[in-house]
């Protein structure tokens, strides 16, 4: 491991180690009802979604209410999803010229079934199948949505435990509503923001068509990538606006913003213990559990980045290790923009989180390294629930 991959590695757990307390602190305060710092904006968005939609606030629900509302509620989104994906053809900014893969039923339904239930999985490229409407409207609503549902779910679960004699668990729709307004969608707004400033596209212009220097045209997609891009980092959801998903350059320019993004897969699940700890009266368990990760995730990351710049042991004979800053070890399907030490970050943080949102080709790890990330998904994966999970 050399020096930059070492500091890059230690500032990513500094950062997330200084934010758990805090947004531990503030996601129990939005769920309990208590006073926030986003009190005067969203607490009449709240009242007003509440009066529009007839849901009573102060109702809390059994284990049955609840878990049937969660059910519904991703019965309908994924219906809806599918609908907007089969009709997307009749609606705004569809470009046939460059839309040409077919958008079958079952492919749809996939899709919608996937993104409703933050499966991560994508079977299309989004650039040839996906229109903007369905993007944003669609994929994106959706990747919000399931997010807020699996946050309640996870907090409900969480009230569970810490009500011994009670056999109520909240409201789902209260919890749903808080985890949009409060969490999410204030999230999201401040990530885009950031990730626009890093270059990542947010526009609803048709597709670019240059010529190259050989003369060729290329068609270059392009849209509002920075609204998706970060509520599927957000929501552990991981379907990318295009095909090459974190290693396409719109969607994941710098390393920079390789790095925000990888903050905002972990943050929710890393503070959630925090928030575990304080309602259920337990702080310092909250603490353990998040400790418990944090050796896990390091060894995770140690591991893959040590087997990656040893490179491929067929060519050790001629030396190719990384040398401080310079290209070298297993640079095979690697962006040079991001080279080992980031792509090592990304692959540990997206297999903990069961994110997808990679920006390397997994399938040209190293083999001991591909074994890291295989362990991860299939520890992690049997341990939570995303994007809510207590570990990540």
């Amino acid at each position: 491991m050399n020096v930059a991959d070492l500091f890059e590695f230690l500032l990513f757990l500094l950062i997330v180690t200084l934010l758990v307390k805090p947004l531990g602190g503030y996601m129990e305060r939005v769920f309990s009802g208590t006073r926030t710092a986003l009190q005067r904006w969203c607490l009449p968005v709240e009242k007003l979604v509440y009066r529009i939609t007839r849901v009573d606030p102060h109702r809390e629900m059994t284990f049955a209410e609840y878990a049937t509302c969660f059910v519904l509620f991703g019965l309908v989104n994924t219906l809806l999803l599918y609908a907007i994906l089969k009709l997307q053809h009749l609606l705004p900014w569809f470009y046939p010229a460059y839309q040409t893969s077919a958008l079958t039923s079952d492919l749809a339904m996939n899709t919608a079934v996937s993104f409703s239930t933050t499966t991560t999985w994508q079977a299309y490229s989004g650039e040839t199948t996906m229109s903007y409407f369905s993007q944003m409207a669609g994929l994106c609503s959706a990747n919000f949505l399931a997010a807020a549902a699996a946050l309640a779910v996870g907090v409900a679960f969480i009230r569970g435990l810490a009500r011994q004699e009670s056999d109520t668990l909240g409201n789902f729709w209260v919890d749903l509503t808080r985890a949009l307004l409060w969490i999410l969608l204030p999230g999201a707004l401040l990530g885009a923001v950031l990730l626009i400033w890093q270059g990542v596209p947010m526009n609803f212009h048709p597709y670019a068509v240059a010529t190259t220097v050989e003369g060729g045209k290329q068609v270059i997609a392009q849209g509002p990538v920075a609204a998706l891009e970060i509520i599927k980092n957000l929501g552990t959801n991981g379907g990318g606006f295009f095909n090459a998903n974190g290693a396409h350059p719109y969607e994941n320019p710098t390393p920079l913003s390789n790095f925000l993004e990888m903050l905002a897969m972990v943050l929710l699940p890393a503070a959630l213990t925090n928030t575990f700890g304080r309602m259920v009266g337990r702080p310092r368990q909250g603490w353990l559990f998040y400790w418990v990760m944090i050796v896990l995730f390091s060894g995770g990351l140690f591991l893959v980045d040590h087997f990656e710049q040893r490179g491929n042991p067929l060519l050790r004979n001629v030396d190719a290790r990384h040398r401080w800053s310079q290209s070298g070890g297993n640079m095979e399907g690697k962006e040079v923009r991001f080279g080992i030490g980031s792509t090592a970050l990304t692959a540990v943080v997206t297999s903990n989180t069961a994110t997808g949102s990679t920006n390397a080709a997994d399938d040209s790890l190293t083999s001991l390294a591909g074994m890291v990330l295989l362990i991860n998904m299939l520890v992690w994966s049997s341990e939570a629930s995303e994007p809510v999970s207590t570990v990540w």
